[in-house]
């Protein structure tokens, strides 16, 4: 793959419209996936369960389910192929992959590298095209023994209900709408970098994306300052740095600017975009929109696009429960120099990811969600459970 790295990354670009910078995130990602599942396996040992009576040998097997059929999104394609590859062969098991109609190209030449390079026919199964029926049928066959997805919750949920033809198991890392909230303490510089540069990132269409951001009254206005000046620097890909890349159909530029229109119409105001870019492309205008509240759409609803929403808040004893109300929860970000309420965030907010002070992801940091942001995990140690059939064994002394 390292030595195919610039067709891939071409291939990549084509296909999504990312930025040079996010390809090359994208085709890392894959690699350090791959690097990092063949060592942790090595680390993954058979459990010894000691008899308190001395008279048994107990112990754990951790054996291959079998077939893994495994649905990819079409935001991060490589990444998402690293986070189910890494463990399906670290893990001894087969699969059979179905990367997204809208983004297979890259994810079918890495598929032929592996056939290239001698893996044994039937290992890896990359199947494209098929659309909804394709699916459906992958779903529904008895032979998979997990079934696992990165993608939209409502996709999710279709998967499940479609594969109900047996038991089957499922990890599934689905739908986001990431709150964040900058407390009276925060430092604020921090806070609008982290947050304008992860939102802005891949055209905001991450389902780690901040999707509500709630300010303490006493730093709003100094928050929509800073971030309407990062916002300000973004030009049109291939027009010089930061770039902002087009969102990836005409279908999604339509709802992200019926999502933004929509808020003007109850009350909210455009600090900065809000329009599409006059050019070739589904291009977006980094957009911040101030005086949003809570029960706006465009706060209800995965944005998954370059906008932002910004509520105010004066409570701090009901922040947390306005961050809660949603049936999303994978991520949540906190900006607080008081480590006390830095804690109680943890303990209060319900998302898989809770990022203090900043941004943090990494393969070897367990990542999924909470409630409809389904269940199960990706990267790290953890994930190679999910693709474990686990035996107990006792033997007599």
């Amino acid at each position: 793959m390292l030595f195919h790295k610039k067709e891939i990354i071409s291939l990549l670009i084509s296909e999504t419209g990312k930025t040079k910078e996010n390809a090359d995130y994208d085709f890392t990602m894959l690699t350090d996936c791959l690097s990092f599942y063949i060592e942790e396996v090595k680390r993954h040992y058979a459990e010894i369960i000691p008899d308190p009576n001395g008279r048994w040998f107990d112990y754990l097997s951790y054996e291959p389910v079998g077939v893994v059929g495994a649905f990819l999104a079409w935001n991060f394609p490589l990444l998402n192929l690293g986070y189910k590859l890494g463990p399906v062969l670290a893990t001894g098991n087969t699969a059979v992959i179905k990367p997204s109609t809208q983004t297979p190209l890259a994810t079918a030449f890495v598929g032929e590298l592996f056939s290239q390079c001698g893996f044994p026919s039937g290992t890896i199964n990359i199947i494209l095209g098929g659309g909804e029926p394709l699916y459906r049928a992958l779903a529904e066959s008895t032979v998979p023994r997990l079934l696992t997805m990165i993608g939209s919750t409502q996709g999710g949920m279709a998967m499940i209900k479609n594969s109900l033809t047996n038991i089957k198991r499922y990890s599934v890392e689905l739908g986001g709408n990431a709150p964040v909230i900058v407390f009276e303490d925060a430092d604020l510089t921090l806070a609008a970098k982290s947050i304008a540069e992860l939102k802005f990132s891949n055209a905001g269409q991450i389902c780690v994306a901040p999707n509500r951001v709630f300010v303490h009254a006493s730093r709003y206005e100094g928050f929509i300052a800073q971030t309407k000046d990062i916002a300000q620097t973004y030009k049109p890909l291939g027009e010089g740095a930061p770039e902002i890349q087009p969102v990836n159909s005409e279908k999604a530029l339509t709802r992200i600017l019926a999502s933004v229109s929509s808020s003007i119409t109850h009350g909210a105001k455009i600090v900065c975009g809000g329009k599409r870019i006059p050019r070739k492309g589904y291009f977006i205008e980094p957009t911040i929109i101030r005086d949003a509240s809570a029960q706006m759409s465009i706060c209800e609803e995965e944005i998954f696009g370059p906008v932002m929403p910004i509520v105010s808040f004066t409570d701090n004893n009901t922040i947390f429960d306005a961050a809660n109300n949603n049936n999303a929860g994978l991520s949540a970000y906190v900006f607080t120099e008081n480590l006390s309420r830095a804690l109680s965030a943890v303990r209060e907010l319900q998302f898989g990811n809770i990022i203090v002070n900043g941004i943090r992801y990494a393969i070897e940091l367990p990542h999924g969600g909470l409630k409809q942001s389904g269940y199960g995990k990706d990267a790290s140690r953890h994930a190679l459970g999910e693709y474990y059939d686990i035996k107990r064994i006792s033997i007599r002394k």
